[in-house]
């Protein structure tokens, strides 16, 4: 079995040819998914601000094998991004990913204090 490693990853795009039904949705849902709802999951969350509508983010959780690392993770959590995107009947542009793998990352620990 191979090792099986947990990823963070953050989609980041730009809304584009946004139909009018489509900007009113967003518009009406913003106040759902503004900073508060900022969450990693497996299902996505998608974060973005009403003024300007202009940007959007998306956090995912993916497990994926250690050995595809983390370019597969990001690729997997885009392909999940455009799909929910396309689902949901929004524009959108090119995608980017920042990824962390959890399984790896260090953290620093401050040391207890003394009484």
């Amino acid at each position: 079995m191979r090792e099986q490693h947990t990823y963070r990853v953050i989609v980041r795009g730009t809304w584009e040819a946004l139909t009018d039904e489509s900007r009113a949705r967003l518009l009406a849902e913003a106040p759902e998914h503004g900073l508060a709802s900022m969450r990693f999951c497996a299902e996505g969350s998608l974060t973005y601000e009403s003024a300007p509508l202009k940007h959007f983010s998306m956090r995912y959780v993916v497990v994926s094998d250690a050995a595809d690392g983390e370019e597969m993770a990001g690729a997997l959590a885009e392909d999940l991004a455009q799909s929910t995107l396309r689902d949901l009947g929004h524009g959108f542009g090119a995608l980017k990913s920042t990824v962390t793998d959890l399984d790896t990352m260090k953290v620093n620990r401050k040391p207890a204090s003394r009484r």
